[in-house]
């Protein structure tokens, strides 16, 4: 399975960003998803996830209210829609899959199998 983020790159504060991510090799309707970030200097955080069937989601709080997770089975893809971006919102994106384990998602980033290279996001101030 191959992992395939596209969509980052340089924006203001206060704009939007939709990245996306492309899943190959294998179709991924029974995964749990999911993005995470990593700004210089800090840890990988979980963003946002989303269950298998895209019925429930997860919001770190930094980001609830501004970012939507979302996923399409027939194209195989999961999509970050980022509005009101900010500074701290900066760092490389990763989108990451795991084998669903129930109805719900987890954010334990051990617990998921593939992984992207990543996609720079920017916000300038």
């Amino acid at each position: 399975v191959q992992l395939e983020e596209s969509g980052g790159g340089l924006v203001q504060a206060g704009g939007s960003l939709r990245i996306s991510c492309a899943a190959s090799g294998r179709t991924l309707s029974s995964y749990v998803m999911a993005w995470f970030r990593q700004a210089p200097g800090k840890e990988r955080e979980p963003v946002a996830a989303i269950n298998w069937n895209g019925g429930k989601t997860y919001y770190t709080d930094s980001v609830e209210g501004r970012f939507t997770i979302s996923r399409n089975h027939v194209e195989n893809a999961l999509y970050l829609q980022m509005n009101s971006l900010k500074p701290e919102d900066t760092a490389i994106y990763y989108c990451a899959a795991g084998p669903a384990r129930d109805s719900s998602y987890y954010v334990e980033d051990d617990l998921y199998t593939y992984w992207g290279q990543g996609t720079q996001v920017t916000v300038s101030s």
